[in-house]
């Protein structure tokens, strides 16, 4: 572990040494976003092109009797209208390789045809010649159901007796695994000094990029091609779900994503509308646009984060984290999302739960249960920040009831020798455990916030301190999906490379970036390894034409996985330029070094050759190769991580006060200490590291999504759900530890989820121990004021 810095520093946009890894180089994307050069799918256009909206469910839960669409087909300015009948579709399915009783298989209609499960559920698409008459044309839609009871509880819809929401998912239950159980739970608790019991629940949350989904389709006749342009962290995925649902060969599915706004996760899924809108376009025979609308996105759109865990906890009287018992229940939704399946949820939370605690016993069951809700997707963090809220509480609860410091009992338990295989049968890499709270605490202590909150209380006045310690797994490789039994098994990475006759670069990834700065951080990796100008590397991404393959960018994979990928093929490109320098300038490869764009000679420090030059004889004058050279400049790589992963860590601590006239939860100050290995763009990664922080801080104080009796959802509008602005948003202080990834290729870890995964842990136990006097203790976000009112005046939990 080296290089402790804080966020006040900012690297030059070069290190001293002339490399590029480290330094902050400003983003080269910001200047076309932020003044409207952008090109985002809204903003493409062609000829004569239509739009689309959809008929969506108002119920709940029921059989569809009947979709007549005679009267939207009179309106004027429709096109065309079509239900499920009238284009013909495979469903979207998505598949574990794990026996019935772990995974229920289940298929979600791209529309739905028989039975609706959800309200907002799309039944029919209207095509029309402008976004109004499309609307107009939805509004003119019969639909008729026989209506069934709506199941809008997890709890409820594994009652005995609850009508199946699917006719093949007995007990309404995606999925029921229970990956761990192993030797000694049982006499652990017998044997430990103290229990503590906990219930933990987290709500209902929408991942809410700015930039909501969208598709633009048509039918390219020349090359016998559906184009879909349309805002997907995974297009590769997008392409094989959509060729297989519109009964065509990959080759005649081509995706394209221009520039994204956001994804968070919501977006690595395969959403229906963006194929229904294909298979229009087909059908039409003219280019489709469907601009989702922010209702649409509120209520229909894929969802995340509903979550129960009941758990119990062993100690020893020294501290010592004896074992672990949890059941874990997600609220999924209707459907299962593809490619990760319902289990994204509980096979996370189960697998990954001890985080950084050592643990000597664990049994978790995780179970991913349907409601008559929208489905759930993956959302920055994907169960990491629920069951570290747990961790986290668990800790305090116990460190009161032994009598311990709650940070002692941290430290007592805190992975501390690296690499540690963990009781979940992971093996962590070198980290910074320790260290990151330990300079957290320092960090709270130096600004006085300890001394501050013992005066308050004095006072009267409600101010409490929390902590969140945990790691975040990224990275996650071929072998990791491969484990969760996954059909589908994401993990590599593919990089082509190639130099032009003026020495410039193009290199393309299969990762995706939805505001990330990838032009920034991959062309920093092709120039540190080239000694080249950033500036003189142009980065592809997203189109599934021009990319060999990927998966796209979701768990902080881009830089890990892609990252190295790009340095690979790089490192070779570097290798082709040296061997035919070498032999146009008679030396050995030893002589030679890449440097400020050319190769030079060692041993006559006048002597080089540009890369304009190689390249001229690379393409244009192809005889004076060496032998065994083909013409050209190009090279592939890939990569992937064959291990557990890499995992980042950090430590974030919340300062809060109660009002305890309102209720209101304000948050005077927050931390954080990170480490996420060599840090490519230092300023990049502490705006990955801020913008997670307002995430989890949103939810654990503001946003939730909740449905009434019949399933109607709460919030059609920002009216209703909570979003933090900059005045809710705290201040943050950081500063950063540096302990490099030995598995891959740039030291790199993750970066883009760990903000997201500490704050709900760090806010929750800030606000507990604010409640500590009055005797009030709150299991559930996001913490409302109501729940702090009542705790504060009635010691309520």
């Amino acid at each position: 572990m080296s290089a402790i810095h804080n966020s006040t520093d900012r690297p030059p946009t070069m290190k001293s040494d002339g490399a590029f890894i480290g330094a902050s180089v400003r983003r080269r994307e910001d200047p076309r976003l932020l003044t409207g050069a952008g090109r985002f799918v809204d903003d493409i256009s062609r000829p004569g092109q239509l739009y689309a909206q959809f008929v969506r469910s108002r119920v709940a839960f029921g059989r569809i009797l009947r979709v007549d669409l005679e009267d939207v087909r009179q309106v004027p300015g429709v096109v065309a209208a079509y239900a499920a009948d009238d284009l013909i579709m495979s469903p979207i399915a998505a598949l574990l390789d794990r026996p019935f009783e772990q995974f229920r298989p289940s298929e979600m209609p791209v529309l739905a045809h028989d039975t609706v499960r959800f309200i907002g559920e799309p039944l029919a698409i209207v095509v029309a010649r402008t976004p109004y008459a499309a609307e107009d044309g939805v509004e003119a839609a019969k639909v008729d159901y026989d209506t069934h009871t709506a199941i809008v509880d997890a709890d409820v819809s594994l009652a005995e007796g609850s009508r199946r929401i699917h006719e093949g998912v007995p007990e309404n239950v995606f999925v029921d695994v229970s990956l761990f159980d192993t030797p000694g739970v049982d006499d652990a608790f017998d044997q430990a000094d103290e229990v503590v019991h906990l219930t933990v629940e987290s709500g209902r949350q929408n991942a809410l990029p700015m930039e909501t989904r969208a598709a633009l389709a048509e039918w390219d006749e020349r090359e016998q091609q559906v184009v879909l342009h349309t805002p997907t962290q995974v297009p590769h995925l997008v392409r094989t779900a959509a060729a297989g649902c519109l009964g065509l060969p990959e080759r005649s599915v081509r995706v394209i994503v221009p520039d994204m706004g956001g994804g968070f996760g919501l977006k690595c899924v395969v959403g229906r509308e963006e194929i229904a809108v294909a298979a229009a376009a087909v059908k039409v025979g003219r280019a489709v646009k469907w601009i989702e609308d922010r209702k649409d996105a509120l209520t229909a759109s894929f969802l995340a984060r509903e979550q129960k865990y009941r758990a119990r906890a062993a100690f020893s009287a020294e501290g010592d984290f004896l074992a672990l018992e949890v059941d874990v229940v997600c609220d999924m939704g209707a459907y299962s999302c593809y490619p990760f399946t319902a289990g994204i949820e509980p096979l996370m939370a189960s697998g990954e739960m001890p985080g950084v605690y050592r643990l000597g016993a664990y049994r978790v069951r995780g179970r991913a249960v349907a409601t008559n809700k929208a489905p759930t997707a993956p959302y920055r963090g994907v169960s990491r920040p629920q069951y570290v809220m747990l961790l986290e509480q668990l800790m305090d609860r116990a460190a009161v009831q032994l009598g311990m410091d709650r940070l002692d009992l941290r430290r007592r338990n805190l992975i501390t020798e690296f690499p540690y295989t963990s009781i979940n049968n992971i093996t962590y890499d070198p980290g910074s455990y320790l260290e990151s709270l330990e300079l957290c605490e320092e960090m709270v202590r130096d600004e006085g916030w300890f001394e501050l909150q013992a005066e308050a209380r004095t006072q009267g006045r409600h101010v409490g301190i929390g902590f969140s310690c945990f790691s975040e797994r990224t990275g996650y490789g071929s072998s990791a999906f491969a484990a969760r039994k996954m059909l589908v098994v994401p993990g590599f990475d593919i990089s082509d490379i190639r130099m032009d006759l003026d020495g410039t670069v193009t290199v393309t990834s299969g990762t995706m970036s939805h505001g990330q700065g990838h032009e920034t951080t991959m062309a920093q990796i092709v120039a540190d390894a080239l000694k080249l100008d950033p500036s003189r590397v142009k980065l592809h991404q997203g189109d599934t034409d021009r990319i060999t393959y990927g998966f796209g960018t979701f768990a902080s994979r881009s830089a890990v996985i892609g990252g190295s990928a790009v340095q690979l093929s790089s490192r070779a490109l570097g290798d082709d330029l040296l061997e035919i320098a070498a032999h146009l300038m008679e030396t050995n490869l030893e002589n030679l070094e890449l440097r400020d764009g050319g190769v030079h000679r060692l041993d006559s420090p006048g002597e080089r050759l540009g890369y304009d030059e190689l390249a001229n004889v690379a393409y244009l004058q192809a005889h004076r190769l060496p032998k065994g050279v083909g013409p050209g400049l190009h090279a592939t790589a890939s990569f992937d991580v064959t291990n557990d992963g890499t995992f980042s860590n950090a430590t974030q601590a919340a300062v809060v006060e109660l009002d305890p006239q309102t209720g209101a939860v304000t948050i005077l100050r927050y931390f954080c200490v990170e480490d996420c290995g060599v840090a490519i763009n230092p300023q990049i990664v502490e705006g990955q590291a801020r913008g997670g922080i307002a995430q989890g801080i949103a939810g654990a104080l503001y946003e939730e999504i909740t449905y009434d009796v019949n399933g109607e959802p709460s919030c059609a509008s920002f009216m209703d759900y909570h979003v933090p602005t900059a005045m809710e948003t705290p201040d943050v202080r950081m500063a950063h530890l540096e302990t490099p990834c030995i598995y891959n290729e740039t030291g790199a870890k993750g970066a883009g989820e760990g903000g997201t995964i500490g704050a709900p842990g760090a806010v929750l136990t800030a606000v507990n121990d604010a409640l500590a006097s009055s005797g009030g203790f709150l299991t559930r976000t996001p913490i409302t004021p109501r729940a702090v009112h009542a705790a504060i005046n009635g010691g309520t939990r």
